[in-house]
């Protein structure tokens, strides 16, 4: 195997790392746009368009999970296809919470309730995050997907 193919199979463990760091940094970014927000207009044109973005960057993450990464690894790595269930369940219950959010963004809800949704994907995130760099870091290093990370992870 030479060099460049060994950094390309590599980087798929970095750029996984990447993405939801970028993630994480995107939820802050709308946590703290709420927060500078006036009490009475909690839906600021700012705190729209944060939660926009964090929420179609999210979004777009997982589906490209779902749809290329995760059937790469189940191919390769047949023993992990557990694990990808409990990851593709985690997906669909943060998209329930991601529609929650936008809805209560959309129809203007206090800021108190913006922060509650925020502050419980926050959590669901964050240990679907660590759970998943757990199970697949290690296995991201030895993947064959020959696919631009911003299609399989979401570009960020």
């Amino acid at each position: 195997m030479g060099e460049g193919e060994k950094t390309r199979l590599v980087a798929w463990s970095n750029e996984l790392r990447r993405v939801h760091d970028r993630l994480r940094e995107a939820l802050t970014v709308t946590q703290q746009a709420l927060a500078a927000g006036e009490p009475a207009e909690p839906a600021t044109r700012e705190l729209l368009l944060f939660c926009h973005g964090f929420c179609a960057a999210l979004t777009a993450h997982h589906e490209g999970e779902d749809r290329d990464l995760f059937p790469a690894i189940a191919e390769q790595y047949p023993e992990l296809r557990e694990t990808l269930y409990h990851l593709r369940q985690d997906h669909s219950m943060m998209a329930q919470l991601l529609a929650g959010l936008q809805a209560a963004v959309a129809r203007a809800a206090p800021p108190a309730e913006l922060a509650r949704h925020l502050e419980g994907l926050a959590a669901i995130m964050e240990s679907h995050f660590r759970y998943e760099e757990r199970q697949l870091l290690t296995v991201l290093d030895t993947l064959s997907l020959d696919t631009h990370p911003d299609i399989v992870l979401g570009p960020l």
